[in-house]
């Protein structure tokens, strides 16, 4: 089985509104949870009560599309509101990403390692030492892990930050992406995902679900090409449709029922006439 690293702040670990999105389910996409492979379902972070729809789960069908009858694992460990600096060597957040990551790592390969932060330091000059900070980071995971040559996935910040709500504080997004996209090209196996016409949910800070479905598909396609995506793709809204919208299987419709049964959605009967 393969598997990806999921570490940033809160639009990796996700806040987009799950009701208003097509849920994915697909029994190849698995998630690590108390130290346990499972069927993923969203949210796949649980580091807020608020979590919710993140890039990662289109990312995982794109994966999904292009390698069938395989697996792939999510690991995560996005932390919402973190800083840059939280993320150091012998921060909390990078020693239980190693940790999360050595253990999956025991029944799968880290195939690539998605990374979605900067928001929290889009002010007050941040920016002018965020290249170097992030270069200890992404160095740091690689020689601890010892993936050098696995894909390094940068999120870009979104353009709507900067002018409402809590997003207004976040003055100096387009100088975090100036360095994003500056430590990609200079770095080999790294590569930028621009964050440009994504959309945010009320609070002007993060990403709404529809857009965060397409974000997954942009880091999947920097991911298979092996190039930065320095503007939205075509047609990214039908790609999400096709992606996404499956015919599930029939594990995949039991996960689903027996769910809803223990969310109170549904009788005992109709979850024992559906497995008979």
């Amino acid at each position: 089985m393969k598997s990806v690293l999921l570490i940033g702040q809160s639009n990796m670990a996700g806040r987009g509104f799950i009701h208003e999105v097509t849920p994915i389910y697909n029994e190849n996409i698995l998630m690590l949870r108390n130290g346990r492979w499972q069927m993923m379902t969203e949210p796949i972070h649980f580091d807020r009560s608020v979590a919710g729809v993140g890039p990662a789960a289109s990312f995982a069908q794109a994966w999904c599309n292009a390698n069938k009858g395989e697996q792939i694992g999510l690991i995560p460990c996005a932390e919402g509101g973190s800083s840059i600096d939280e993320w150091n060597v012998e921060g909390a957040l990078f020693r239980h990403a190693i940790s999360e990551a050595k253990f999956a790592m025991e029944t799968s390969e880290l195939i690539a390692i998605l990374w979605h932060q900067g928001e929290s330091d889009s002010n007050s000059a941040k920016y002018k030492d965020y290249y170097n900070k992030l270069n200890n980071m992404v160095n740091s995971f690689r020689k601890e892990l010892g993936v050098l040559k696995a894909p390094f996935l940068i999120g870009g910040l979104g353009d709507y930050l900067g002018k409402s709500a809590f997003g207004r504080s976040c003055v100096e997004y387009e100088l975090i992406n100036q360095e994003l996209l500056r430590y990609a090209e200079n770095n080999p196996n790294c590569y930028f995902v621009t964050g440009e016409n994504l959309y945010s949910n009320q609070d002007g800070i993060h990403i709404n679900a529809e857009s965060q479905r397409r974000f997954g598909i942009r880091y999947f396609e920097a991911y298979q090409t092996k190039s930065n995506v320095n503007r939205s793709l075509d047609g990214e809204e039908e790609i999400v449709k096709k992606c996404c919208e499956k015919e599930q299987t029939i594990a995949e419709k039991r996960y689903i029922k027996l769910e809803q049964f223990t969310l109170g959605k549904g009788s005992l009967e109709e979850v024992m006439e559906f497995l008979k």
